[in-house]
């Protein structure tokens, strides 16, 4: 019998995870985005990344449309922006200083770093779709990253 979904939801709250903004350009040339945690880097020869988007979110039509995105990788200080991607509806960008990358996506000011993408295989998974992504072009910022654990922003600690 599979566990249900509120179990399993709570069992991968226990992974920790960095935090991003997924971001594209719909066919309107308006921005788009999303937060998300579902990102993993897959290969370094060619460079791919995955990303996994709901369905129901709506971005993942413009992400699948463009056939790009970017993703930005939060820092510590972001914690309003990804709650303000992590809400359905709105102009999202609204009153934010953003700026086009080489691929003409929306990258976000302070983030830690930007990946630039185009989609190299899209695959149905359940409620989601996992976007491969080539990457293409990228920057870093710097800082430290925002992290995501049992429901809740976290800090990196060094070791000791």
């Amino acid at each position: 019998m599979p566990i249900d979904a509120k179990e399993f939801r709570r069992l991968l709250g226990h992974f920790a995870a960095g935090v991003t903004i997924i971001t594209t350009t719909g066919k309107d040339a308006k921005p788009y985005g999303l937060t998300a945690t579902a990102f993993c880097s897959v290969s370094l020869d060619p460079p791919l990344v995955l990303i996994c988007v709901d369905k129901k979110a709506e971005s993942h039509l413009h992400v699948e449309a463009s056939g790009s995105f970017a993703v930005n990788l939060l820092t510590q200080q972001q914690i309003d922006l990804s709650n303000r991607f992590a809400k359905s509806g709105g102009d999202k960008f609204e009153g934010i200083d953003w700026k086009r990358g080489s691929l003409d996506l929306p990258l976000l000011p302070g983030a830690l770093a930007h990946l630039e993408c185009r989609s190299a295989n899209v695959i149905d998974a359940g409620d989601h779709t996992i976007f491969l992504g080539r990457v293409e072009a990228g920057s870093i910022v710097g800082g430290e990253p925002l992290l995501h654990f049992n429901g809740a922003y976290r800090a990196l600690m060094a070791a000791r």
